[in-house]
């Protein structure tokens, strides 16, 4: 199935249906009076979070949705029908944003969750709402009311534990690959990843095991807030993460600049993912000598003010003990 995070539609609600102008005619009941009914209320348009959707795909084949009007009024007190809503079922992380594609109008970030997005509009009244000891045979009604409509965007982001950042090429479909069950594309040319990978990360055995969701992102250039390369706008799927690990190529001579760009990008991009916790890794480290090793680590800990952990997602060195301190940090986040 193709990934696809943002999609364009217009919605409409439906209008209501008109009352009836009636009267009974019936023949031993010479004064039967008016007896129109009032129309049906047209139908919502509602959002509905969906837990086994994971990409907007189906709404790039159809880009008009409008739910169902109402029915009109009839005689014998007889009411119209309801229009029927038009429920939009789309992945959890799913944003609404308005035509500017920055106002946020929903958010829908748990499962289940439904919301009312454009509300039908009302029926009208037949004739026999308007009669009264004064007005005894009311020869009027009102047309019903007319729905809402709009143009959205909707703008999905990934629900997800920790965040994979990082160069192309430093390894991350190769990390992912290696602690979960996910199949990502892996090749030895950069920007092999074009979307977003999940994978679920077991640490421990089954009955006490301690899980999380890992979020491959399509690497970083210099200048992605520009849009150079693929841009940064599969940055909003980390933006929910609680943890982000930046992979450094351990291969590469300048690691230190490496890191550098990423974070330039991140502050660039805002939505306060310089904030968020960061575990740094530098990758391929079976590749490397232990001088290189050391001198790299220490550069990149100078750098970043952080320790910097040492592995290597081909061979597994070092990638379970990592998990566990992403296990943790999650876990303390969460608390917060």
């Amino acid at each position: 199935m193709k990934f696809l995070d943002l999609a364009k539609v217009y919605l409409r609600s439906g209008k209501g249906g008109p009352g009836s102008v009636s009267f009974r005619r019936e023949k031993f009941i010479p004064f039967g009076g008016p007896d129109g009914g009032n129309g049906g209320k047209g139908g919502d348009v509602i959002f509905e979070a969906g837990t086994n959707l994971n990409t907007l795909i189906d709404y790039r084949y159809q880009q008009h949705y409008a739910a169902g009007n109402g029915r009109g009024g009839a005689g014998r007190l007889r009411s119209g029908l309801g229009g029927k809503d038009l429920i939009l079922k789309v992945p959890v992380g799913t944003q609404v944003l308005d035509e500017d594609k920055e106002t946020v109008l929903l958010d829908l970030a748990e499962a289940g969750q439904q919301v009312v997005f454009l509300k039908g509009g009302d029926g009208g009244f037949g004739n026999d709402h308007y009669k009264s000891a004064t007005n005894r045979a009311p020869r009027h009604c009102t047309p019903g009311y007319p729905g809402q409509e709009r143009v959205v965007w909707l703008r999905l982001k990934l629900i997800a534990d920790a965040g994979l950042i990082g160069l192309p090429n430093a390894g991350k479909s190769t990390f992912l690959a290696s602690c979960t069950a996910a199949k990502p594309k892996i090749a030895d040319y950069p920007f092999t990843t074009l979307s977003p990978n999940l994978g679920v990360v077991q640490i421990g055995n089954k009955r006490d095991a301690t899980t999380f969701v890992l979020a491959d992102i399509p690497g970083l250039i210099e200048g992605a807030h520009e849009g150079q390369g693929l841009g940064d706008r599969f940055l909003g799927h980390v933006e929910r993460t609680r943890v982000l690990l930046h992979l450094i190529d351990g291969t590469d001579e300048d690691v230190v600049k490496n890191y550098k760009i990423i974070r330039a990008e991140l502050k660039a991009y805002g939505g306060g993912l310089t904030r968020k916790a960061e575990l740094i890794a530098l990758n391929k480290c079976d590749a490397l000598s232990p001088a290189d090793i050391k001198r790299k680590v220490a550069a990149l800990t100078k750098a970043s003010r952080k320790p910097v952990h040492v592995i290597s997602a081909v061979t597994h060195q070092g990638v379970y003990e990592l998990l566990g301190v992403m296990a943790g940090k999650i876990k303390t986040k969460s608390k917060k």
